[in-house]
């Protein structure tokens, strides 16, 4: 039954980091945690990890369909890149005080991402090609990225929504160059985040990685795929409704069994 639970984390991980460049803990952490009894800073590691790959793939995927913005994404991931690392030793505090205080906080993300997809939508914004010069808009991209990093690095979520919002918000980007864009950067950032938190003290369960890993990839392919082909504001819909359903079960599941 829990590689069961690890083959559907991993495939609905997949599915919002094709679609929307989510990183993949906004699905596998609360399940991890509230389904299978993982602690949490373990269950983000594995979701960081299944993140590397995903992330990986789907941005293939989105640079094929020249829907990347490689010049502003290397120079926002330096910052992300720094964030992480100090980001990752913090959540490792937060975890040795309260074991399962990042669940819960990836779970309220996930609730609160998938009501901002339903009730704002991404839409419009420029293409990849057009004002590509390091100018005071990407500066700030950059501190964001910072900011962004830590944020992952500390709660193994949130990443990439958040990349989402300073691609589109900041810079001005259509909602697919800012999702390709985005995956291109978590996954340095996930697979930095990976290895903080498996030198500071993150345990591996090398079947339920590989499992959870394996299924992600899969979702990540045909989900990165449709994206490219999908019109914006059905995508909006789509993860939106996936989010919202998923954290308010699974933080249900995870009250109920505490009473």
């Amino acid at each position: 039954m829990l590689y069961i639970i690890y083959i559907l984390a991993g495939l609905g991980a997949g599915i919002v980091t094709g679609l929307a460049g989510l990183s993949a803990a906004v699905i596998i952490t609360p399940m991890l945690v509230s389904l299978c009894g993982w602690q949490s800073y373990d269950a983000v590691n594995v979701a960081l990890a299944s993140d590397v790959l995903a992330s990986l793939l789907s941005a293939y995927t989105y640079y094929k369909n020249k829907n990347i913005d490689l010049k502003r994404g290397i120079y926002v991931t330096v910052t992300a890149f720094i964030g992480t690392i100090i980001g990752s030793y913090c959540g490792y505090l937060f975890s040795q005080s309260n074991p399962d205080g990042l669940g819960y906080l990836s779970m309220a993300t996930t609730i609160l991402l998938g009501v901002k997809f339903l009730c704002k939508p991404v839409t419009g914004g420029m293409d990849a090609a057009a004002n590509r010069k390091i100018d005071n808009k990407t500066r700030k991209a950059m501190i964001f990225g910072a900011v962004i990093g830590w944020v992952c690095g500390f709660t193994g979520s949130g990443g990439g929504v958040l990349m989402l919002m300073v691609f589109t918000i900041v810079l001005g980007y259509n909602l697919k160059i800012a999702v390709g864009t985005s995956t291109m950067i978590m996954s340095l950032v996930a697979l930095t985040g990976s290895v903080s938190h498996i030198m500071i003290g993150a345990k591996i369960y090398p079947l339920p990685m590989i499992c959870t890993i394996a299924a992600c990839l899969l979702g990540a392919l045909v989900s990165a795929k449709f994206a490219n082909k999908c019109e914006i504001k059905k995508l909006n819909r789509i993860v939106g409704c996936v989010l919202l359903t998923l954290g308010v079960v699974t933080l249900a599941i995870k009250l109920i069994s505490n009473l």
